[in-house]
């Protein structure tokens, strides 16, 4: 059989919320056993029963919200569909995944439940039964329910074998994902103990225990506890999990499920058959059983059932091993969780192979002597097992009430050489960047706060190899945010402040599209020595894109720029050298941009930065512009020395005197309606600009060599424009310097190139045709120092866009290119998240799970019913007209507006929520959870209250479900049309 990888879990059980203080909780020999709740039944009312058990805390709250169900659908569901949701949740995260990316996938659930309680207790008065009710109450929608809101399309089934269930929907579920049926499965149990009908059905068959405590193998076994449990495992290949580097707790090797048969008694367990299904579970998994390090059995503390289980056992086990095989129950810290019994064994089985260590059996220091465990190859445990090194191997145990027995054999994980990349710790103080994400700002804090407390328990260190894993984990939710942080300590505080109601970090703004980004690619000027060296330490992606930029131009240059850009050498001033390290820079910064999902939807270079922006558009390839950059600037660095820049704080207006009486001057860049770029003789220059400081405007010589943009390139523009060039159409849009406006169907070709050199770069025009063509949510500096970005700022050409830089400056690290991402995913974007890290880095890391509300409880049955009755309908699944609706006040909706507020009216009865939550804007199926039942209760409830409307078929109203508002609008306009 093929090997299968437990890769994530999620369990509550009483005393035990959550897998760490499960795993503490059988560690310290602890139980979870207490007195019944109120809530469920008086204890007093039902002395044949045990006024004990074991029993979740919190059973009632179920975050509605989430997972977008209504209150009245949500008071309606089976508490143990409510109790699957959250829990499959968080099992997919600890898998190592956003639980929404597999949405549309073909993954399986499969589910064991036993009984159908909550059908009974709801469904008896038939008066009382209603659409929700029926949905709410059947057993197969356990795992239908966990499709749908999750958005899987493969295998979906719930399994009812009694006390097996959950062990064989581990089976089936192995047996999917071994067929290709599936690639991902989400398998286990959940049980709730909502009446003590079944306790007493164990009293009379004599198989309770007076004292509500299962005591396996004890002595003093005297029958069955119940309790609740709820517990998922997401299984996955063994091959696929390794290919993906998930984390792998423990590896199913094998599992067999069989039948007793007609033995004697339906409901009496069978020893010869509990035999088979070991040696047919062993077989399967290719071992013996005197590998098997371990058993956790089905052990329920029955006199009956024990001495059977130990007789099977032993028949298996009994054969020459060097240590008798160890054997120990769960149910003795938990008690008989049923349904999910034998989940609650395979999550203890794979944790004691995770950790290396075999929890004590509980109640084992009174081990009961009749079941002979030393003479048949067993002993109990009554302390906790250490594992030796190397691969260990147990068995599970679960047999049902009705004679349906499984067992599964399972093995520590492989251990493997590390890929070649993580060989290499990455540096202990890289950058990465720590996601959070929500559904709601309130939640987004919530779970802000949850991550600090986790993160501060851990020893301090380097952050990038858990800000990787939220990058993978938690960022499917709507509510953003990212920081980029070096260390545990930093992310620490920074998690706490935005986890303060005060910060506005912490409210994660919901973005409603991607960003829009533009590049702009800076020119000549902005170079100096060591430029980049920062995020060349820091960032592998950029180092790599440097790296073949630098080949590109060593192949025309005959010397390596990227070693003359980090050495710090002077040369980098002179032309010859300038132009192609800035080009590199660019198009380095710009690739490793890309790499990470940052695409843009237009570019736009200054002078020199428009070969690098012509590679990103793909007007250029990398090789053809890295010929052209060197020869560009060798043609430049043979011009006669002498000629600056001049910037000037002014119109070109206001320049035209001065340079009339300056013969030689020119405007060399419009950058701004304020900002403009003068070229020409030095001292023409020094004349110019001690006029414009009289009169108050800011000037600024530029560390330039040579005049440019001005007629004294006419040379090099000359040298140029022979050059063949191969070109084609930019698959991105380019807004031309050089035109001032968009390129259209002009190609990028020689003779553009020789006019950029002399002519005078129109950047303010070419920003605002950029504006206008694509309207950009974010403008993104490329180059090595900040220009553009102050030049835009100046000339608010782009106001509303966030403007952004990697590379700012001398002092720039990767962190800058880490606050970039951060910020273009805070407005909307999945970056490729892989190409901020170093291989090193690539490793999972436990994150602690997400904090659901708690808000929202739903329990009281009879309330249930009540709120859950509909009025006598008149034809179809509808609810009919509604006793007195609320007012206006109270609403979303204006008085003077009554097809909105009879909408309002509308929604708050067939979904149960509270009025001032139905506004306007709220969308039916993301914001309210309509389902089609719903929305055919709603039109219904909408016709009752707009007679005038008269009949509306679902078809006209399809169009109009957009919102509360749309379809109030829709109404309105039927209205006017009728009343015409």
């Amino acid at each position: 059989m093929g090997d299968i990888a437990v890769v994530g879990i999620d369990c509550a059980f009483p005393g035990a919320a959550g897998v760490q203080a499960y795993w503490d909780l059988l560690m310290r020999g602890g139980d979870g056993i207490g007195p019944v709740p109120a809530q469920r039944w008086e204890a007093g009312d039902f002395p044949a029963v045990s006024g004990s058990g074991g029993f979740i805390d919190d059973a009632d709250v179920f975050d509605s919200d989430f997972f977008s169900v209504t209150p009245r659908e949500a008071a309606a569901m089976d508490p143990h569909h409510r109790l699957l949701l959250p829990c499959a949740w968080r099992a997919l995260e600890d898998s190592g995944r956003a639980p929404g990316d597999l949405a549309g996938t073909e993954t399986g659930v499969f589910v064991g439940v036993m009984g159908g309680e909550w059908g009974r207790l709801t469904m008896s008065d038939l008066a009382r039964v209603t659409p929700l009710l029926g949905a709410g109450s059947s057993a197969g929608m356990a795992a239908n329910r966990i499709s749908y809101h999750f958005n899987f399309t493969g295998p979906s089934l719930a399994v009812d074998t009694a006390c097996s269930s959950s062990l064989v929907a581990v089976h089936l579920a192995a047996g999917s994902l071994r067929t290709g049926e599936c690639d991902t499965a989400l398998a286990g149990g959940v049980n709730i103990v909502l009446s003590p009908s079944l306790g007493m059905v164990y009293g009379q068959l004599g198989l309770a225990a007076s004292d509500g405590r299962c005591k396996p193998f004890s002595a003093d076994a005297d029958g069955i506890g119940r309790s609740d449990g709820v517990g998922l495992v997401v299984l996955r290949r063994l091959e696929d999990a390794l290919a993906d580097g998930q984390r792998i707790y423990a590896v199913l090797r094998g599992s067999a499920v069989n039948q007793d048969g007609r033995s004697n008694g339906v409901i009496a367990p069978n020893r010869w058959s509990q035999q088979r299904v070991l040696d047919s579970a062993y077989r399967r998994a290719g071992v013996t059983p005197d590998q098997v390090a371990f058993v956790e059995a089905h052990g329920t503390g029955t006199v009956l059932g024990d001495a059977i289980e130990c007789a099977a056992l032993g028949a298996v086990h009994g054969v020459p091993r060097e240590t008798p095989c160890a054997i120990g129950s769960v149910k003795g810290n938990l008690g008989h969780t049923e349904g999910a019994a034998g989940i609650a064994g395979l999550i203890k089985t794979v944790l004691a192979l995770h950790h290396r260590i075999v929890p004590a059996s509980l109640f084992a220091d009174r081990e009961n002597p009749r079941l002979r465990l030393g003479e048949r190859g067993m002993r109990l445990l009554k302390s906790p097992m250490r594992l030796p090194r190397g691969e260990s191997l147990a068995g599970v145990s679960s047999f049902g009430m009705g004679g349906t027995n499984a067992h599964a054999v399972l093995g520590s994980a492989p251990r493997l050489p590390l890929a070649a990349g993580a060989r290499t710790a990455g540096a202990p103080d890289a950058v990465g960047v720590f996601t959070v994400s929500a559904d709601t700002p309130e939640a987004l804090r919530r779970n802000l706060a949850a991550q600090a407390e986790a993160v501060a328990r851990r020893p301090r260190g380097g952050a990038a190899a858990l800000c990787r894993s939220s990058n993978r984990i938690k960022t499917g939710l709507p509510h953003r945010f990212a920081v980029p942080v070096r260390d545990t300590g930093e992310l620490v505080a920074a998690l706490r402040r935005a986890a303060d109601p005060q910060d506005a970090a912490g409210s994660g703004g919901r973005p409603w599209g991607r960003p829009v980004v533009a590049f702009l690619f800076t020119g000549q000027g902005s170079e100096f020595p060591g430029m980049t060296a920062g995020l060349h330490r820091d960032s592998p992606a950029y180092r790599r894109h440097l790296a073949e930029a630098d080949e590109a131009l060593a192949a025309h240059l005959g010397t390596s720029v990227r070693e003359l850009i980090l050495s710090g050498d002077e040369r980098v001033h002179r032309p010859e050298f300038a132009q192609p390290a800035l080009f590199a820079v660019g198009c380095a910064l710009a690739r490793t941009l890309t790499s990470l999902g940052i695409a843009p939807a237009a570019v736009l270079g200054h002078s020199l930065g428009e070969y690098a922006a012509a590679v990103t558009a793909g007007a250029l390839s990398l090789d053809e512009a890295a010929r052209l950059v060197v020869r560009r600037g060798a043609l430049m660095a043979e011009l006669p020395a002498g000629g600056g820049m001049l910037a000037a704080g002014t119109g070109p207006e206001a320049l035209a005197e001065l340079l009339a009486a300056e013969p030689g001057t020119v405007l060399a860049a419009l950058n701004g309606p304020a900002d403009t770029v003068v070229s020409g003789p030095l001292e023409a220059l020094e004349r110019i600009g001690r006029a414009l400081a009289g009169r108050g405007v800011r000037v600024k010589q530029l560390p330039v060599s040579h005049a440019f943009h001005s007629p004294l390139m006419a040379p090099a523009a000359a040298g140029l424009r022979t050059e063949p060039v191969r070109c084609r159409q930019p698959a991105v849009p380019v807004a031309s310097t050089r035109h001032g406006r968009m390129l259209r169907h002009e190609l990028m070709d020689a003779g553009y190139w020789a006019d950029q050199i002399e002519e005078p770069v129109l950047m303010d025009t070419a920003l605002g045709a950029l504006v206008a063509d694509v309207a950009p949510t974010h403008l993104i500096e490329i180059g090595p120092r900040g220009t553009l970005l102050q030049i835009a700022a100046r000339g608010g050409r782009a106001a509303a866009a966030e403007l952004l830089h990697p590379a700012p400056g001398a002092g720039a690290t990767g962190r800058e290119l880490a606050a970039t991402v951060a910020a273009l995913y805070r407005g909307g974007l999945d970056p490729l998240w892989e190409e901020l890290y170093e291989p090193g880095h690539r490793v999972v890391e436990a994150l602690s799970p997400y904090v659901f509300s708690s808000a929202q409880r739903h329990w009281d049955r009879q309330a249930l019913v009540h709120t859950a009755q509909p009025q006598p309908q008149p034809a179809g699944p509808g609810a009919g007209p509604p006793p007195a609706a609320p007012s206006a006040a109270g609403t979303g909706a204006p008085a003077d507006d009554p097809v909105l507020l009879a909408v309002v009216q509308a929604v708050t009865e067939v979904g149960g929520y509270p009025p001032e939550r139905v506004v306007r804007e709220a969308r039916f199926h993301e914001d309210l959870g309509f389902d089609s039942v719903m929305i055919m209760q709603l039109k219904n409830q909408v016709e009752a209250r707009l007679p005038r409307v008269g009949e509306v078929s679902v078809q006209e109203m399809l169009p109009a479900l957009r919102s509360v508002g749309s379809l109030a609008a829709f109404l309105d306009d039927m209205l006017l049309a009728r009343s015409a």
